[in-house]
């Protein structure tokens, strides 16, 4: 998971020097960084990225208090200091001195034009809350094993960013250049504060990236932040996806769906973890519906109306941010274990506690058995594009490929993948189930491919409602139950295609085996061959299975089954639909239609014949005993 936030004022440094950089405490007046980490047991903070070289910095090399206020507080080299008294002993004035070590623009001249500067970004990884649960109540070795992990999965995010999605502009936007060496300062953390276990990175991006010029000279600007903020979802996808998978793949673990808001999208969190125990670590979260609550009537009251979804996102962050509590007193790590080790034992006993990786490591074994490690490229690519398109109707790659990276989190459970899959299922889904929105006007040049808008021609399912057996205010569908419908009914009706092809043509199994005879290649749907490193099945896997079994085999693979425990209370169920008071009149009038229907096509059967039963009359009479009142009511149309 990632959350960002903007470095915007010239004293913002002081906060992540004073406070993120001091595990999120509030360090003492008078005492400096490293003096203070030591003291209270902290990791310091560590540089990553490409764009250490060019400022004379080492990756892995620790982050001192001097230069983060240079850097992020200034835009000045982080070796200013003796930049300036070199130039200054050379004979260079002191303002020419200054300003050759700034990074770009100066921040005065941004402010001069009553702008407000961003110095940088603080992307915030964090993983799921059951593996938050492993890693603070598991042993050394699972320790070792979620933060490598966590050190890697981040590793990847940045270099995604780097590669994919970092670009400076200059000229008001007029020229473009891609940057692929970003300065990010990262600073661990190992609590909330409230003292409960939530491992998780700040990584601060610094605004400042080096160019070419068309001289060929190496020259400082700004990073397109827009561009950060738009592929936020899809680098948080692709750190939970690799760290998940390598977490799952060393201890032998298994994921799960976990559905935290009702109608939300669920959380994959790992199998075996008890949801009290998941809970035990979200302290804020009841005082952030509590809060919720107070501002969604305070809403009601000013608009008349409930918010819409985007409305609830927007009153959850302020939720959020009120309930916020003060800083605390950092606490060494070996402290912290003893003290979440203690709390989780009187609340849970010793028996869970310790048997915990076992019953995690039995519930991943039981899932895997279950799971095939293949994934159809053809469902996935169809069901990816159905949900993206049903939630947003019009879309971007960036988009796809988080809802692919999902996809596989979904479907595999933690199981190793090939890597490129995520791309591959991206551009499949763009290519065969999307169409250009786009229009390049004439004269102008064509937009890059990753800023082009795409849309679909999938059904769109109608809403309904939902009214939850808790006693709780019925609710709309959200567009996420909405996308999943859509996409189950595709991908129903492409197994229904399998199946017909293989009752009607008699040589599809040996079709089958010739298709999936070459190692690195697979036959789709349409029947062509995709080459590339994107292999779906494992080797060794039975070749001669025909159309039919190998839908089954997808379906049974994808629908594994899971513990009861984890299927109930789900929200799509039919049986709950149109259950709201506005639309029971709604519904009866549905029903009298077809009631009507049925017996006009009854009543013209009954004509052919020579005379009615008298079971048909009483029938008839039965019929229109149970016809409701109010014939007129329900009759209005539909939104």
């Amino acid at each position: 998971m990632l959350s960002v936030a903007k470095i915007q004022r010239r004293n913002a440094w002081r906060y992540y020097i004073r406070g993120v950089a001091f595990g999120d405490g509030r360090r003492p007046a008078g005492q400096s960084l490293k003096d203070a980490q030591e003291l209270a047991g902290l990791p310091p903070g560590r540089w990553l990225g490409r764009g250490l070289r060019a400022l004379g910095l080492i990756e892995g090399g620790q982050v001192s208090e001097r230069q983060m206020e240079l850097l992020f507080g200034e835009g000045r080299h982080p070796d200013a200091d003796r930049i300036e008294r070199g130039l200054l002993d050379g004979g260079v004035d002191t303002a020419t001195a200054r300003r050759l070590t700034v990074l770009g623009q100066p921040l005065e001249e941004i402010e001069a034009r009553k702008q407000t500067p961003v110095l940088g970004m603080d992307f915030t990884f964090r993983p799921q809350a059951s593996l938050v649960v492993l890693w603070a109540l598991g042993d050394a070795t699972v320790r070792r094993v979620i933060e490598r992990a966590h050190e890697r999965a981040v590793a990847v995010a940045l270099r995604w960013i780097e590669d994919e999605v970092a670009e400076t502009r200059w000229a008001s936007g007029r020229g473009r250049a891609k940057t692929p060496a970003l300065v990010v300062a990262a600073f661990r953390h190992h609590d909330n504060r409230d003292g409960f276990p939530l491992l998780h990175e700040h990584c601060l991006i610094l605004n400042r990236v080096q160019r070419l010029d068309a001289d060929g000279e190496p020259v400082w600007g700004a990073l397109d932040t827009y561009r950060l903020y738009q592929n936020v979802v899809a680098a948080g996808t692709l750190y939970t996806l690799a760290m998940t998978t390598e977490v799952c793949e060393t201890l032998g673990l298994a994921t799960v769906p976990r559905e935290v808001t009702p109608g939300l999208r669920p959380v994959m969190e790992i199998a075996g973890v008890p949801e009290d125990l998941i809970n035990w670590t979200g302290t804020r979260r009841q005082r952030i519906e509590d809060a919720l609550e107070v501002l969604t009537d305070q809403y009601v009251k000013d608009h008349g109306h409930l918010p819409s979804e985007r409305g609830r996102h927007q009153l959850g962050w302020w939720a959020a941010q009120e309930t916020r509590p003060a800083k605390k007193k950092p606490k060494p790590l070996a402290q912290l274990l003893a003290w979440w080790r203690a709390s989780a034992i009187l609340r849970f006993g010793q028996q869970l506690i310790d048997s915990l990786l076992d019953r995690c490591r039995a519930w991943g074994t039981a899932i895997r058995a279950r799971v095939d490690p293949a994934v159809d490229v053809t469902l996935a690519a169809v069901d990816v594009a159905a949900v993206v398109f049903t939630v947003r109707e019009k879309f971007s790659r960036r988009h796809v490929l988080a809802e692919a990276r999902r996809h596989l989190l979904e479907t595999l459970r933690g199981r190793e993948f090939t890597r490129g899959l995520d791309d591959y299922i991206a551009h499949r889904a763009l290519l065969r189930h999307s169409r250009l929105h786009t229009v390049t006007k004439p004269g102008r040049q064509a937009p890059a491919a990753d800023r082009m808008t795409y849309t679909a021609d999938f059904p769109v399912p109608h809403r309904w409602w939902i009214a939850p057996a808790e006693g709780t205010p019925p609710r709309e569908s959200s567009r996420y139950e909405r996308a999943r419908l859509a996409s189950l009914a595709v991908q129903n009706a492409i197994r229904d295609a399998r199946i017909r092809a293989d009752t009607a043509t008699a040589t599809a199994t040996e079709a089958t085996t010739s298709a999936v005879s070459a190692p690195a290649d697979h036959r789709d749907l349409e029947g062509e061959t995709a080459s590339a490193p994107h292999a779906i099945d494992q080797t060794g896997r039975d070749t001669a299975l025909t159309p039919a079994q190998r839908a089954a085999a997808v379906h049974a693979h994808q629908q594994a089954a899971m513990p009861e425990e984890y299927l109930e209370g789900r929200t799509t169920d039919p049986a709950t639909w149109l259950r709201t008071p506005k639309n029971l009149a709604r519904l009866a009038a549905f029903t009298r239609a077809a009631d009507t229907r049925r017996r006009a096509m009854e009543d013209r059967k009954a004509a052919a014949a020579d005379s009615a039963s008298p079971v048909d009359q009483h029938r008839q009479e039965h019929e229109q005993q149970r016809q409701p009142p109010g014939h007129d009511q329900g009759h209005s149309p539909r939104p």
